[in-house]
């Protein structure tokens, strides 16, 4: 397969230190551009990672006719308009999740993606993690009798005022941030969109930022997913997926980190004391590479897309819902 080139629209962290290392490593792309409002940045990166050209502007980027696909790790805020100039501009789009700051604000990405022909992928990396794939594959064999709820948290700290996940007027908060991943991986492993969604938040006084949220989804036949997600919580996460004849644990479900293994545990729950649990053990991948590596072979028709943008847009439905109950203290229909 010929080489995507890619042109990265701006230097936020998690491109610098995440997504462009995962292009570079991968044998299906390359980095012909990166662009920033800040000239002097963009050319400090593309230097330090021999990237052939910057850009003091993000409309300079789009405009560069070499570049085929688009990386966008902008602020929440900007994840719809600048993928959709970019999808208009004739470039596919690898998006960092959320998708947008709401479903209806969202159904403009595929609008844009109808007109131009391009590709559009959601940066959900996590199921290009081969951990998720065999919990799927797993709970589908009934491995674990029929799963019936879903124990989810994804808590870390983050203090400093001027980190965008502390910003709420540029879609900074909990939920957008880390709550989205046990939204997307109880989809993913329930295979199903939730009806109702409840949730209990709690703002930073000072910051006015949604700094913790706890929430409750309800998914046909009667089956759950409960989570956390915080900003100013130790770090830590969790998943256990909990069937009639057993359980699965995830001891690191979102980030495990490249150069080191990670495991599942595999339970009846015969003996309490765990004796009678069961371990997989996964060789350390990077999981940004391989998503990298599927969104390339998206863009060049050699892989089908097994999650387009329709399903970015449910899950944002979801988010959404999930807001308007911190409001209300009520149920809220998805």
């Amino acid at each position: 397969m010929k080489k995507i080139t890619w042109g990265i629209l701006s230097t936020a962290n998690i491109g610098v230190k995440r997504v462009i290392p995962a292009i570079l490593a991968g044998p299906s792309g390359r980095i012909a551009a990166i662009a920033s409002r800040d000239a002097g940045r963009a050319a400090s990166v593309a230097a330090k990672f021999a990237i052939e050209r910057s850009y003091g502007s993000y409309e300079a980027l789009l405009a560069d006719p070499e570049i085929e696909a688009i990386y966008n790790p902008l602020p929440n805020h900007l994840h719809v308009a600048w993928t959709v100039k970019a999808l208009d501009a004739g470039k596919h789009v690898l998006c960092e999740k959320p998708i947008g700051l709401d479903a209806l604000e969202a159904e403009a990405i595929v609008r844009a993606r109808e007109r131009s022909g391009k590709r559009v992928v959601e940066a959900f990396m996590v199921r290009c993690h081969p951990q998720w794939q065999r919990i799927r594959e797993l709970v589908r064999a009934g491995r674990i009798g029929s799963v019936g709820a879903i124990q989810s948290a994804f808590l870390f700290t983050v203090l400093d005022p001027n980190n965008v996940r502390n910003r709420p007027d540029i879609g900074g908060g909990s939920l957008y941030d880390v709550g989205c991943y046990p939204i997307v991986t109880a989809r993913y492993v329930f295979g199903t969109e939730p009806q109702r969604a409840m949730a209990l938040m709690d703002l930073d006084p000072v910051l006015g930022v949604e700094r913790l949220t706890s929430g409750i989804l309800a998914f046909p036949a009667g089956r759950q997913l409960v989570f956390t997600s915080a900003l100013q919580l130790a770090a830590f996460q969790r998943v256990v997926i909990l069937g009639s004849e057993g359980r699965i644990e995830v001891a690191v479900p979102f980030t495990p980190q490249k150069d080191h293994a990670c495991r599942i545990v595999i339970d009846t729950g015969a003996s309490l004391d765990g004796s009678s649990a069961e371990f997989e053990q996964f060789a350390p991948v990077d999981q940004y590479l391989l998503q990298c590596e599927q969104a390339a072979a998206i863009f060049r028709d050699a892989a089908q897309q097994e999650f387009p943008i329709e399903d970015a847009i449910a899950n944002m439905r979801v988010i959404d819902a999930l807001y308007r109950a911190g409001g209300s203290g009520r149920w809220e229909t998805v």
